[in-house]
This record gives structure tokens, sequence and C-alpha cells, in this order.
């Protein structure tokens, strides 16, 4: 009998994403692997629909309304909370928990963020996003609940795909990140990690794991990955950071996602984000993306010419 035909669905929400989805990548992997998958999704779109087309079980709901969440987790003994960045993240993550607690939920995936772990009860950071999955993080250590916390560092696509115009433009690397090093890592790691803990959870029940890309370097570095993987030389620019949160408002992006942003921006000009983990591999076996292998990947992004839609 297959993993589908006996167990029961596996809860991933925020399972319609785009480019770099987490939570999509997780369904996929898990699907893959035979398990049965509810995907939680907002809106019932062409995403949905394609979720659908791969074998999963789409449901439809808003993680505020506390009827959609009872509608996502009953049934269900396993799950991954993934939310984008928004305002609403920690009451999405409250009602998430304390539905699982009411259904009796056996493993509780959180994908929280690796900042986390330099902040305490005395020690925060301008972002509300990051304040939230603090807060939820303990939210959830209160609750009683059999919770994995996976904490990320900075995901490649937004650090590197944000620079995709400038590169294909004038192959120019612009960004506001100062000296300081990143070991970005690829969502696709993320998710090889969270789709392995989701199909033996038992071993990992109140563990933390810290997700880092293979080397953490600065952003010359880093444009020298670029110019590897693209075969034309590529530089970083240092820019003003008034001048990237100038135009994250031009493009319209939300107050709460900016200054998201700008956080992750000062706090890499500060050299925040010099970390290393070797808990990927040490979880799936293999070895994450590196940076050169991300571009690779992503060429089209950022060939001469590209339109900017091409990574979004």
């Amino acid at each position: 009998m297959s993993k589908a035909q006996h167990e029961l669905p596996i809860l991933v929400t925020g399972a319609a994403g785009r480019i770099g989805s987490v939570g999509r990548s997780v369904t996929e992997l898990l699907l893959a692997r035979g398990f049965r998958v509810r995907a939680h999704v907002r809106v019932d779109d062409e995403r949905a629909t394609r979720l659908r087309a791969l074998g999963a079980e789409v449901v439809v709901g808003d993680l505020l309304d506390l009827t959609a969440v009872h509608r996502a987790i009953e049934g269900c003994e396993r799950l991954c909370f993934a939310m984008s960045v928004a305002p609403t993240y920690l009451e999405a993550a409250v009602n998430v928990a304390v539905v699982a607690r009411h259904h009796g939920v056996k493993a509780f995936v959180n994908l929280s963020q690796m900042t986390v772990n330099e902040m305490d009860i005395f020690n925060t950071t301008p972002s509300p996003q990051q304040k939230q999955h603090w807060l939820a993080e303990q939210i959830l250590s209160w609750s009683g609940l059999p919770v994995v916390e996976v904490r990320p560092t900075a995901f490649m696509e937004g650090l590197l795909l944000q620079t995709a115009k400038t590169v294909s433009t004038q192959d120019k690397i612009m960004a506001p990140f100062g000296r300081g090093k990143n070991s970005a890592i690829a969502a696709a790691d993320v998710a090889r990690v969270i789709a392995a803990i989701l199909s033996e959870p038992a071993e990992h029940i109140g563990q933390i794991y810290h997700l880092t890309g293979p080397v953490s370097q600065d952003m010359d570095a880093v444009a020298r990955e670029f110019s590897a993987a693209l075969g034309r030389t590529i530089s970083y620019v240092n820019v003003p950071l008034e001048v990237m949160k100038g135009q994250l408002a031009t493009f319209g992006m939300p107050p709460h996602v900016v200054a998201h942003v700008a956080t992750m921006a000062e706090l890499h000009q500060d050299n925040r984000y010099d970390r290393f983990s070797n808990d990927v591999e040490r979880l799936t076996g293999i070895r994450p993306m590196s940076v050169r292998e991300f571009v690779q990947k992503n060429a089209h992004a950022f060939a001469p010419g590209a339109p900017s839609s091409a990574a979004e």
C-alpha cells in the first residue's frame, strides 16, 4: 500500500506562491514521494489549478478566518506553516496554532527566519515582520504543540533576483548591502529540508534548524559568482539605502514590506547575515545550491535585454 493510500494528508500553507515559493515546492516534493498533500491557497486561481493537476487536494481560504483554518487542518496530522511577508502574519500564525492544537496535530513545521536566533525579550529589530516571527515562535513554544522550527537565512530569490534589472542592463549588482557578508539560501533547498522533516517527523520534534547556503561571502564575491555563471563581468555597486526604499515605494510595495526589506539591508551592512550552518546537507544529504548554480538556473532573468518580469 502506498503512502498516498494509507496516510492522512499533510497540510502545506502558502502553497500558491510564484517564484521561489517554499510552500509550492514542498507540495511538489511530498507529492513526488507519494504522500497525500492538502495545499492551502488564499485565492482559487491558475496556481491552484496547477496544484490540483499535480495531485494536491486544494483548500481555499483566509488564515485570518478561523472557520477556514479548521477546514484546512481538520483531518491532517502533519503541517507546514509558511506565509509570505504580511502585517497579518502573527494573527494567521496564532490561528493556525490554536486550531492545530484543537485537532491534535502531531507535527507542526514552522517556517521562521534565522534572525530570530539573535532576538530575545530585550532585543528585536526595526522590522515588524521579524518581530512577528519571534513572537510567533514564543507562542508556539508555549502551545505544547509538537513543533519543528525551520529558520532560513536570507533567500537568494529575494536577495539576488531583485537585482536582475541592473545586472541585465548594466552588468551591475546595485544594492545597499555595504561590505557585509551573506550565506543566502535558495528556496528549493529550504523546501527539501521541510519535505524531509514532514516525511519522517518524529525525530525532529522540538528541534530548531538553521539553514544557509554553502558559503558566507561579501557582495564582491557574489559578483564573481555571477560573472562565472553568466560568462561576462558583473560588478557590485553599493547604493544608498534611501535610494532602494524610494524604488520599492515607487513599485507600490506596501510599507510593511518596505520596512522589512530595509531592515534586512541594514542588517547586511552591519554584517549580521554572516552566518553558516551545515543543516541542509545534514538533513537531506545534498549540499545546498551555490550562488553560481542559482544564477545559472535563472540565467534568463539576468540576460541582456531580459524583461523585468523575468525576475518576478
